[in-house]
């Protein structure tokens, strides 16, 4: 497993070239939960999120021949940005294997950074097998979107600056992840267990996937096919090997949140915050405001991971889309006459 000496020669390498997103806050939303939220903004990363850090890092540790020949991903939409602009800045072609019904907005930015862009049916073709196939064809360098050490590294910095940026008001006490192929969390359970041991890391699925306890008790990754949700980010079929080692080993426990809950949460940055957040992105902040996790009186690191939504989308979304479930008997709510006395005061 990659320890935290990894994870900080990632954040030297993207020094000067990664965004250090701000840690936004909010009045409201700490009232609601009787918490203190840091959100980590990485819906305002270079690529619109978290996946430049890790596809950057990765690349930079190519060699000359690997860069001259050029490199090959698959994901569904932001690994492929992330890699499409990490191969522009490192002077290489990159080829980016995508699913045919990805949102138009990520489609437009990976060809717009200068890959080659191969569709696939995600519900019928294996990304995997695809990407492991042009690159043996070509002598492409493989990137994977998560099961790769420089990525999960990479990754990692994410949460390496939110315990560095909130140091001063002590320790978070939990850490809060969306989790996919589950890159993002196994770096940032990294750096918490060796900067913050007693930080409880959290990690947050949508309810139509739920693989992650089933791998876990088999001890292998159990795929379970392409789940049905609205968080298009957190749609891959499976973990990787390298992050269900990590995530059984570093991370305390993974709660489920549903397409109504992620839909409130966006609602909430937007309406609260004012930002534009993806499904994904959203979703560690949907377990916060759902009452999936006991965060009364505790420092709360929560990442937005991701920001890439297109307008009709989002717009679409958004329709009708629900408020926090805020009933005062569970855990992450407060009674209502005190959340009338903060709603204007973000």
């Amino acid at each position: 497993m990659i320890g935290i000496e990894h994870v900080r020669a990632a954040a030297a390498r993207l020094a000067g070239v990664a965004h250090r997103t701000p840690v936004l806050r909010s009045e409201t939303l700490d009232a609601w939960t009787g918490a203190e939220l840091l959100l980590k903004a990485e819906h305002l990363q270079r690529g619109g999120a978290f996946k430049f850090r890790g596809a950057y890092n990765a690349l930079s540790m190519l060699s000359e021949q690997q860069r001259l020949r050029g490199v090959c991903a698959y994901s569904s939409g932001n690994h492929a940005q992330a890699v499409a602009l990490a191969a522009r800045l490192h002077a290489t072609r990159a080829t980016i294997v995508m699913p045919a019904d990805t949102p138009q907005i990520k489609l437009d930015a990976t060809r717009g950074y200068g890959a080659d862009v191969v569709l696939y049916d995600r519900y019928t073709e294996d990304r995997a097998a695809i990407g492991s196939r042009l690159a043996e064809e070509h002598g492409l360098t493989l990137i994977p979107p998560f099961d790769h050490d420089d990525v999960i590294a990479g990754a990692g910095t994410t949460a390496l600056e939110l315990f560095e940026d909130t140091a001063d008001g002590g320790p978070l006490d939990v850490l809060v992840v969306c989790l996919g192929g589950g890159g993002l969390i196994s770096g940032c359970a990294t750096v918490a267990r060796a900067i913050a041991p007693d930080t409880r890391v959290v990690g947050v699925e949508p309810i139509a996937r739920d693989i992650v306890a089933r791998s876990l008790a088999a001890g292998s990754v159990v795929s379970a096919g392409v789940p049905a949700t609205i968080a298009d980010g957190q749609q891959g079929d499976r973990l990787g090997e390298r992050t269900l080692a990590i995530i059984a080993a570093r991370v305390d426990e993974v709660v489920l949140v549903s397409d109504d809950d992620i839909r409130a949460a966006m609602r909430v940055l937007f309406d609260r915050l004012k930002q534009v957040v993806e499904p994904s992105g959203a979703s560690a902040l949907a377990a916060v405001l759902a009452g999936a996790i006991d965060v009364r009186g505790k420092r709360v690191g929560v990442t937005l991971s991701g920001g890439n939504v297109g307008l009709e989308r989002f717009l679409a979304l958004m329709h009708d889309a629900p408020h926090p479930a805020l009933d005062p008997h569970r855990s992450g709510a407060v009674p209502r006459a005190v959340r009338g006395v903060v709603t204007d005061r973000d």
